[in-house]
């Protein structure tokens, strides 16, 4: 199943990442995706915060549409072009319940990991990962299919972290190296047994000297050659059941030639 869904309420105000999400649909230039259509509530600087989450109506609301959607197809694989790290609750937690011990990949420079009450922006897309384990807001958990255990993240490219988050990661002890070793990655994920992956890619992950069209930038990320190489022994390795390109910015296609091999190896094949 391939999904459109370009949610950018998660980010706050950040509608530049719905323009982003549609370059690289226009891109890609593919028929088979299904588009997914956002709340008409009223968001970003008109929003509302309810739960500590701005936008928590509008997010809500297409989310739900967004699960209805899924759980309809019922799909093997799922692909997304989006949008704000926010959406990864829906899609994340159906293949969790298709495939036990699925292993979620989560290449990003923010670690995703904040409770509600904790995070310092009230935005939704630094909560994905603490929703998926079942420690967000309790109102968030009926667009979930399961939840996760803390032993199923692995992060690449995380290096902007709050310290609630960096208690969380510590506390349980969840994949999270200072400097990506793909080798040791792949170890890692063997020696608990998983096959099936979710590769999760927001593109602030990357270097910004090699792409700077993200909502973020942040230095000292992994280059996009770490990136292609990390991929590839991920595909190499272990059966991609879903994956996802996120919060890139750019509205001139020609600006995302650094990053197309990324897109055709996690959104294509």
């Amino acid at each position: 199943m391939k999904i459109y869904f370009p949610q950018w309420q998660g980010s706050g105000t950040g509608k530049t990442i719905e323009n982003g999400a549609k370059t690289i649909l226009d891109y890609l230039d593919d028929p088979k995706f299904i588009h997914v259509p956002l709340s008409e509530i009223s968001a970003g600087k008109d929003g509302t915060k309810k739960h500590d989450i701005h936008n928590y109506d509008a997010i809500t609301e297409q989310l739900t549409r967004l699960k209805k959607s899924i759980e309809e197809s019922q799909p093997n694989t799922i692909k997304t072009i989006g949008g704000d790290c926010g959406l990864e609750i829906v899609p994340v937690s159906y293949l969790n319940k298709k495939y036990p011990n699925l292993g979620v990949i989560w290449f990003d420079a923010h670690a995703d990991i904040n409770k509600p009450c904790d995070s310092p922006s009230c935005n939704f897309h630094g909560m994905p990962l603490r929703t998926l384990l079942g420690e967000g807001s309790e109102h968030m958990n009926p667009l979930l299919f399961t939840f996760i255990e803390a032993s199923q993240i692995h992060y690449v490219g995380v290096r902007d972290i709050d310290d609630t988050e960096q208690t969380r990661i510590n506390d349980g002890e969840i994949y999270a190296p200072k400097k990506t070793n793909i080798a040791d990655l792949v170890n890692t994920l063997q020696s608990k047994k998983i096959t099936n992956l979710y590769l999760h890619f927001d593109f602030d992950c990357l270097e910004p000297k090699d792409y700077n069209k993200t909502y973020y930038q942040v230095p000292n990320g992994v280059t996009i050659s770490e990136a292609e190489a990390c991929i590839k022994a991920l595909q190499e390795n272990f059966s991609i059941v879903g994956s996802s390109v996120l919060e890139s910015i750019t509205t001139d296609i020609s600006e995302l030639k650094p990053i197309t091999k990324i897109i055709n190896m996690l959104i294509k094949q």
